[in-house]
């Protein structure tokens, strides 16, 4: 079993989400009391959305490298970044270490083609959701890629930062998610990518009638299997 280093803390409240699948599948794959040869390295968030809120990536970027450098030496044998939005500064990490990344958009992209959809609706940070680096790496894999309106991206990303990060789920932003989907599914959407690692705090598949790809869950099984891989 390699060891997974996590980067985590974007929020905690995903970081545990990761922590959990994780370990359940370790068990699930080899039974007894087995669980996941893991190392976490968890960042301070405020210190993150402050250099995200100036655009000054370049910082994250040097900050979350820090954090793969002492997983490296911690013994990790790849990097989990348990974020989708800070997938922007993987350059700047992969300076620092001499260990993969497991890309969470590759991950994702690879869920979709086996499911033989070609066209998604992207729900994320509006970072996420209006810059080019994850769209692109997904749109990479002949998916088409399409976001909500700018005012529905607008609450989207509110509702990330002002309620599931801090741990709360209310009924009407599920409401607000639910009537968002049902717009991209009228504009052809034939899946839903839930791009950022909180939204599965919120919604569930039977929320929705078109598969709903929750980017946390499907990064961490990935991580278990390269884990356990050869």
């Amino acid at each position: 079993m390699k060891t997974i280093g996590l980067i985590g803390g974007m929020s905690w409240e995903s970081t545990t989400e990761y922590y959990r699948i994780i370990n359940e599948e370790v068990k699930k794959q080899l039974g007894g009391l087995h669980s996941a040869k893991c190392v976490l390295y968890s960042v301070d968030f405020h210190d993150i959305e402050k250099y995200q809120a100036e655009d000054d990536w370049e910082k994250a970027g040097e900050l979350l490298g820090e954090a793969a450098y002492s997983l490296e030496k911690s013994g990790a044998a790849f990097i989990v970044i348990c974020t989708n939005t800070m997938h922007k500064v993987t350059a700047f990490i992969e300076e620092k270490i001499n260990i993969p990344i497991l890309h969470i958009a590759d991950t994702t992209a690879k869920q979709i083609l086996e499911a033989n959809i070609k066209k998604v609706g992207l729900l994320g940070t509006s970072y996420t959701m209006e810059q080019d680096f994850y769209r692109e790496r997904i749109a990479t894999n002949g998916i088409e890629v399409i976001v909500p309106d700018k005012e529905a991206r607008q609450e989207v990303n509110r509702v990330i930062y002002e309620e599931l990060c801090l741990g709360k789920i209310t009924e009407s932003s599920k409401a607000y998610y639910k009537n968002v989907i049902a717009n991209l599914e009228k504009q052809g959407a034939e899946g839903i990518i839930l791009g950022c690692t909180e939204i599965g705090l919120l919604l569930q598949q039977a929320d929705s009638r078109v598969p709903l790809f929750d980017t946390a869950a499907i990064h961490a099984l990935e991580a278990v299997h390269t884990s356990l891989e050869g």
